[in-house]
Formats: C-alpha cells, structure tokens, sequence
C-alpha cells in the first residue's frame, strides 16, 4: 500500500464518524437529549485518530516531502489544508466547550461545521492533491514515507483499534 492510498482509506473512518455526526445533529434539532457518551467519544476519536494519528502523518510526513518537490507541481494546496485542519481543531474546542455547558445550539453548530469542513476538505484531499502527489513524489521517496507509516501504525496500533471499535459500535464498517 502506498501512503496516499493508507491515508485516503484512513479518511473512510472518519467519513463514517461524520455521518454519525451528522446523524446525531439532526435527532439534537429534533429535541433529543445529548448524548453525552457519543459526544466524548467522537471528540476523543477526532483528537487522536483524525488529528493526532491521521493529520500528524499528514503534516509531519506526508505535506512537508510534498513542498520539497512542489515546483514540479502546477500548484501546492498544502498550506490551504493546513489552515483547514486548523479551522477543524476549533470547531472541536467550540463542540468541547459546548458540550460541556451542555448547549445544545452551540454543539450542533460546532458539529456540523466540522462534518462540512471535513467533507470537503476530505475530497480535496483524495481527488486533488494526493493524484498530485503521486505524480511528482519519487518512488524511492514514497517507499520510505510508507515505511515510516508503517512504524507509526505499529506505535499508534492501540490507538488505531480503539477508535476502529468506535467506530464500529456505531454500526458502521471501519477500514
């Protein structure tokens, strides 16, 4: 498997965690309770597999071999996805904080401008700047940011399952 490929499965997951989301805002506008438990949960999964597992690898690996042979690309929306994946960590301090001031309006305006942000983000990624990084990143460079990949699955491999199980408890299938 070649990086872009394990990322963009890795976005799967996340996808699945959206929809969840997304789900769980609308039974909120329809008067339902919070659910307190889903809440903590998708923030914890959005912390440490979205953030900390997926867009670590992202930013730390993946975006800065990218700027390195960039002029061979026609453009480099590397510093666009960064300032998303900012924007995405504030709306989930903003759902944190809401949740726990228990506000309602606040948490599902936070949600769901995630969820949209990383929809969109998301595609952006998986349909135009990873084919771009496939055609300009060397082989040899690809090969060696896989093998980093690989030791980071392999130290993050409890965190990876843990929100894996997340993410299949809410009946969905994980990648």
């Amino acid at each position: 498997m070649n990086p872009t490929k394990m990322l963009s499965d890795e976005h799967k997951n996340i996808l699945a965690v959206i929809e969840a989301i997304e789900s769980e805002c609308n039974k909120l506008n329809k008067n339902k309770a919070i659910d307190m438990s889903f809440f903590h949960n998708t923030i914890e999964f959005i912390r440490e597999y979205a953030d900390k597992f997926h867009h670590a690898k992202e930013e730390d690996l993946l975006f800065k071999e990218f700027n390195k042979c960039s002029e061979n690309a026609h453009c480099n929306p590397v510093e666009q996805m960064l300032y998303e994946h900012d924007i995405g960590r504030k709306f989930v301090k903003g759902m944190e904080i809401a949740l726990k001031n228990e506000n309602k309006a606040d948490l599902v305006k936070n949600a769901l401008g995630y969820a949209q942000l990383l929809k969109e983000h998301i595609y952006k990624e998986d349909n135009i700047l990873y084919p771009m990084i496939e055609e300009v990143l060397p082989a040899g460079i690809k090969s060696q940011m896989q093998k980093k990949f690989d030791i980071i699955n392999k130290k993050k491999a409890g965190v990876q399952k843990k929100h894996l199980a997340f993410v299949k408890s809410l009946g969905l299938n994980a990648k």
